[in-house]
């Protein structure tokens, strides 16, 4: 059933079963270029789209999130919905946000099996994910799965990581770079502001690796899956606003020292910082004046922000 808005735009397809026998698993390179030619479908790059062709790896996913028929998923770019498919059976509930509103005709065919999908037809980035994990979770904690489209893969990470209470894990296949910026920590190159983000709100675990044969079309690059376990608490103690503020200012200017950065590039409702004030913390840390952000751990941080705000 489609559900349309007052001023007639969709809004959302709540599937309903039409068939007593499970449809084939979209999962495989037969079955996929089936439906994409039956439904005349090209991926676009606009919404960085490629298909997976392996259900071992949506397998291995469902797996290491948990997923029972308790749970209520979201997924995020469910494309043909291979990975939709197999969510329906585990899970209890599944609902789907996705901006492509010309795979609706596609959805209701691979999906016609499945009666507990919902499809919000929009960008996830401006939904309202508090109130999508009221409506259809009564307020508890969804979990994620998806294979999030690359091109926008941090800030959708970061606006799931930030609604706290709404997601108790996020299971998602990432491009293989940003897996390693994710579990990198001081000192190394691929350190920065996302690894801090991401540490500060969950556990991050690798749960498989995934070629870039594993997609049709072929993307240029691999992929990892990754488990995101939310903490209850964060690991540290810090106002999380000054927190991040502090480290974004670090790392937009990494080349500079620690106390140039940020005495320099942070302007956090309206306070400024002189390159003393920073330099007198970071020796009363044991820390050097010329050292850079990309040396401190995300509790050197904290403390950071705890001093600098006293």
């Amino acid at each position: 059933m489609t559900e349309y808005n007052n001023d007639n735009t969709l809004s959302r397809t709540t599937l309903t079963a039409q068939r007593t026998v499970p449809c084939a698993v979209l999962a495989a390179p037969a079955a996929t270029r089936a439906v994409l030619e039956r439904h005349g479908i090209h991926a676009r790059k606009r919404y960085g789209q490629n298909f997976l062709i392996d259900a071992s790896v949506i397998e291995r996913s469902i797996e290491a999130a948990g997923i029972t028929e308790e749970d209520c998923v979201l997924e995020i770019g469910p494309g043909i919905g291979s990975m939709t498919q197999l969510l329906s059976r585990a899970a209890g509930r599944v609902v789907c946000v996705e901006i492509d509103t010309s795979l609706e005709p596609v959805l209701i065919d691979t999906l016609s099996d499945c009666d507990n999908v919902t499809i919000l037809w929009q960008d996830v980035l401006k939904t309202d994910l508090r109130a999508v994990c009221e409506e259809f979770n009564d307020g508890r904690p969804m979990k994620v799965v998806a294979n999030l489209p690359y091109y926008v893969t941090t800030p959708i990470l970061m606006e799931l990581l930030s609604r706290k209470g709404c997601f108790s894990s996020i299971t998602v296949m990432v491009q293989k770079e940003v897996a390693d910026r994710i579990r990198s920590g001081p000192g190394s190159k691929e350190y920065g502001a996302l690894s801090l983000a991401v540490q500060y709100y969950a556990e991050p675990e690798i749960v498989t690796e995934v070629s870039a044969r594993a997609f049709l079309p072929r993307p240029n690059v691999d992929s990892t899956v990754l488990c995101l376990r939310a903490y209850d608490v964060p690991p540290v103690e810090a106002d999380e606003g000054w927190l991040f503020a502090l480290i974004r200012a670090a790392f937009n200017q990494r080349r500079k020292t620690l106390a140039n950065a940020l005495s320099h590039g942070l302007n956090y409702q309206g306070l400024r910082l002189t390159r003393e004030q920073i330099t007198e913390v970071l020796g009363a840390m044991g820390l050097s004046e010329t050292v850079r952000g990309e040396a401190l751990s995300l509790e050197q941080f904290a403390e950071l922000s705890r001093r600098l705000a006293m």
